[in-house]
């Protein structure tokens, strides 16, 4: 787990209160159900950007099924990223995030330093985070 300031936290939590993400607790699971985890993805950049963002939205049912294809798992997508205009991904639902939640950035074909900043937040809690001039990967697995 990557160490980040407080200003970081405050800011991904006032980001999160805006887009109305809040920290649930996990719903009670029958003994069949795994117990699943609200994962937000947080990506911002300390100079305008148009960024490439790969980002886990589905726990695969086995890790070769995500070695495969990993593309299965992760959709692309391509975002106007500046200060004060972060990205934030959907909610999204995962089961095992210790082993599959992460998010990359980049900028891609788009010329420039942008300064990245990612972070992972895992049911209200932010679990990792990271830097890059052009790009950052936030993951709590060692890939």
């Amino acid at each position: 787990m990557t160490t980040i300031g407080e200003g970081f936290v405050g800011q991904v939590l006032a980001v999160l209160a805006a887009v109305g993400c809040s920290a649930f607790a996990a719903a009670p699971a029958r003994a069949d159900d795994p117990v699943m985890h609200e994962v937000k993805y947080v990506v911002t950049a300390a100079s305008p950007i148009y960024a490439d963002i790969y980002y886990l939205d589905q726990d695969p049912t086995k890790f070769s099924d995500y070695s495969h294809n990993p593309y299965q798992f992760t959709p692309n997508v391509q975002a106007d990223i500046a200060p004060g205009h972060p990205w934030v991904s959907p909610t999204v639902m995962l089961s095992n995030p210790d082993q599959y939640a992460m998010v990359s950035v980049s900028t891609g074909s788009e010329p420039g330093t942008p300064n990245f900043h990612c972070a992972l937040i895992v049911d209200g809690v932010v679990k990792a985070s990271n830097d890059g001039p052009k790009g950052a990967l936030c993951s709590m697995r060692l890939w």
